[in-house]
């Protein structure tokens, strides 16, 4: 399996909008089921801070998660743009074979 783990803080006026979009159902996830491999999708958050969060995106392997962004990247991108405004920081904790 291939996971791909990101921290975001959240904009406190925008933590329900983030929730929505970054949940199990939510924007990206929905996004993410177009692609042959995807595994699902978690989002967890701080229990000290309430802004900030953590997702978890499963992927078959490596090369789902690239045949995916090969297939949906103008998609992605959009979707990244739309959504930027929810955070205000973000970064990529882990990336790699589990």
């Amino acid at each position: 399996m291939y996971v791909r783990v990101w921290e975001y803080e959240v904009a406190a006026d925008h933590v329900d909008g983030f929730v929505a979009a970054y949940g199990a159902k939510g924007d990206w996830a929905l996004l993410f089921r177009a692609g042959r491999g995807f595994l699902g999708t978690e989002l967890y958050r701080g229990t000290g801070d309430a802004t900030r969060f953590v997702t978890v995106d499963r992927w078959r392997d490596q090369g789902a998660w690239r045949d995916f962004l090969e297939e949906y990247r103008a998609s992605y991108d959009r979707l990244d743009t739309a959504l930027t405004h929810l955070t205000t920081a973000q970064g990529c904790l882990l990336e790699g074979a589990v």
